[in-house]
This record gives structure tokens, sequence and C-alpha cells, in this order.
């Protein structure tokens, strides 16, 4: 059976309350679908009543969308696999499928509120993620989407939540944390979600051996002073981020998108560096605090769960280097 592609667009709410991580490791873990592409998007009205029309059978999930106030971020993501919008809508659940516990993500990340006196009146409904019910309405809702990807989505701006001065970061889910499907990646992310900061870039992607010299250039000359096995160390880096060895690949498979997943995430908000960097912990695992992602997701040095940029120039040039403002949501979803 031939792949096939379907989304779960995780709400305003959800995004902003820090339940991100939780929905992305269900969504994961329990479909065995594989991470296609995914985007931060701030859509317009226009956008929300045409992606509300893609949904037929859920009456309160279209009105939701249509009532979203211009601009409010939510986070796509897309995952491909046999039988992709099946598989995903039984494990998020629609607009009837809220009354139980905790059965799909919408039981437990969702919220529904109906006044017997009223006749079951509904008084408060926020699904926390939505997702088509079958494939044909995850072809049209991809197609509403991606037509709106460039203008309406991206790396957006959430300064006007912060009070003061607000600054960017970056971080690297690394492949070891794609090895299967698992909560692993999202177990990342909600641990990144106790800063705090706002999540407002969200990009899958495949490190090519040429961005992986790059983006770890500087570590180079650090690691051939410090250990006779210097280069081939580096070498070892490369590889685990890329899937090849520098030294083993030709010009063209140097370029090539590698064979090795991760996702980058883009937070904001005061002091985002030092923050996300703290909530990290040290790069040996072994020295990590309790409650940081490498103490609970790293194992050496190297397979330590994430990266994160030190310093607010490392974020312009490691951001540069895999190319984050590249929109490819638009061609993984034609």
């Amino acid at each position: 059976m031939a792949d096939t592609i379907s989304y779960a667009l995780i709400t305003p709410s959800a995004l902003r309350k820090g339940r991100t991580g939780g929905i992305l490791g269900r969504l994961i873990s329990r479909s065995g679908l594989q991470l296609e592409t995914g985007r931060i998007f701030a859509l317009s009205q226009a956008t929300l009543s045409a992606l509300a029309e893609t949904l037929s059978g859920q009456s309160k999930t279209a009105a939701y969308l249509k009532s979203l106030p211009t601009g409010a971020h939510s986070l796509v993501v897309v995952l491909k696999g046999e039988e992709a919008a099946s598989k995903v809508a039984s494990i998020v659940g629609g607009d009837s499928t809220m009354g139980g516990r905790g059965e799909t993500i919408r039981d437990t990340y969702g919220d529904l509120v109906e006044s017997p006196e009223e006749g079951g009146k509904t008084v408060y409904f926020e699904p926390g993620v939505i997702a088509p019910a079958n494939a044909s309405e995850a072809a049209a809702g991809l197609k509403v989407l991606a037509a709106a990807s460039d203008a309406e989505g991206g790396i957006l701006d959430a300064s006007a939540d912060f009070s003061g001065p607000t600054e960017k970061t970056l971080v690297l889910i690394k492949p070891d944390n794609f090895a299967f499907p698992s909560t692993r990646p999202g177990g990342v992310i909600d641990l990144f979600a106790r800063t705090g900061l706002a999540l407002v870039g969200f990009k899958p992607f495949h490190l090519s051996v040429a961005q992986g010299e790059e983006f770890y250039g500087p570590v180079l000359d650090f690691l051939v002073a410090k250990l006779p096995d210097g280069r081939a160390q580096w070498e070892s880096i490369v590889a685990f981020m890329a899937g090849k060895r520098p030294s083993e690949c030709t010009p063209e498979e140097k370029a090539a998108p590698g064979s090795q997943p991760c996702v980058a995430l883009i937070y904001q908000g005061p002091d985002a560096v030092a923050k996300i960097r703290t909530a990290l912990g040290p790069t040996n695992p072994s020295q990590a605090p309790h409650g940081t992602i490498r103490k609970e997701f790293g194992t050496t040095i190297m397979i330590n769960g994430a990266h994160a940029s030190d310093s607010v120039e490392n974020v312009a040039r490691e951001t540069a280097i895999i190319r984050i403002d590249e929109n490819d949501f638009k061609t993984k979803v034609a």
C-alpha cells in the first residue's frame, strides 16, 4: 500500500500552554508514521474559514476555527505513511470523541464543557488539536495550508507576548530521537516548554554532510588540538547528524540531504539562549542535572538528545546553514 500524508493542527491555546510536546509524542508513537514536515502558521480569517470548510463532519471544530483571531499562532505537522489520514484521525479524535478518559489526544489535551441544564449546550470548547477525518479532507486541508504557507507561515514573531526585549534561539532535536517512532521528540519539546518561551519556528529536515561540515566547523580545530584522533572524532559527529563521514563522500553526496532526521525549533522570549541552554543541560549527560533534556534523553557526549545555540551570534550562523527560512512545506504536501 502506497504512503499517504495527513496533518494535525495544534491549536493556538495548546501551543501557548506548552502542550505541543505531549501531542506530538502521541501522534508519532501511536501512529508509527513519519514526521514529514511542519510549520508554524499565523492564519488569516480567510484561510481559517477555508480550512474549516474542509472539515465537513466536525461542526464544533469548524466553528472554532472560524472564531480564532486572525494571526493567532498554531503548529501544523504533516505525517506520512500507510493510511495516514485514518491513523491520525483515530489517534486525535473528533467532535464526538471528547467525553472519554484520555483515549484520544483530544480527550487529554482538549476541553468540552456542556450545560445539562440547557440541554447539553456547549459552554466551552477547545479541541487542542485538529485533524481531518479521512484522506479527502486531508488533501483539501493541506491544499489550503500549502497555499497560505508563504504569506502566513514560517519563523514568526511573539515579542508582543512578552514585556521587554526578546531574542530568538535555535534548537535541533537530534537523530537519536527518531531511531523508531516514539514519544522522545515530543518529550524533548515538553521539557523545553518549562522555559516559558514561545515556540515560533518548526521545521523537520535532513542535514546534508556539507551542512554538517559547516555547522560543526568551529569544533574541528578544538578537537584536533585536544585529541590525537580529533579529526576522526569530528567526522563521527558529522556522520551521526548527517549519516555519512565527510571523507567517504563525493561532492555530490555531500550536497544531498542526509539520511538522518532532525527537527529544528526556534524559541523566542527574554534571555532565550540562556534559558534553553539551562533546560538542555551540559554536553555530557552524566554531568547533567535531573530534569534536563540531556539527563533524560542523552547517553553520550555525542548522542545527547538535542543541540542548542550558545549565543545570539551563533543562532544567526546556524540558522543560515540549515536554511530554516526555506519553505519546504508547500513542496512536500503537493
